[in-house]
């Protein structure tokens, strides 16, 4: 194909270059597709799991609901864990007297 142009070619040629191509690619798929074959054989990667050979790590599971720390001066019923924006009865309960966050401590 020396010399000749894509553009200049008339569509015998470019169907005849399009199919030596998609031959050329159909055999470069199939080696590359042999090689990763072999590369995730389970002898390779020890258990097959992950390509580095590491085994991968499990998630231990939800994390448990936390025990109730603070506890409302009014109403008994009333608990939070500290966790998160502090809530709206400790923050009512705190407004305008001395009352601190330790102060609502479960003893």
């Amino acid at each position: 194909m020396a010399g000749k142009q894509i553009k200049t070619m008339d569509v015998g040629a470019l169907l005849a270059l399009r199919g030596k191509i998609d031959a050329l690619l159909a055999a470069k798929r199939t080696e590359l597709e042999a090689q990763l074959a072999a590369l995730r054989a389970p002898d390779k990667i020890g258990n097959g799991s992950v390509a580095n050979g590491a085994p991968k790590k499990k998630r231990k599971g939800v994390r448990a609901k936390a025990k109730p720390k603070y506890q409302s001066k009014k109403n008994k019923s009333l608990k939070w864990a500290g966790r998160g924006l502090t809530p709206v009865w400790m923050r009512e309960e705190m407004k305008g007297t001395k009352l601190k966050k330790d102060d609502f401590l479960i003893k």
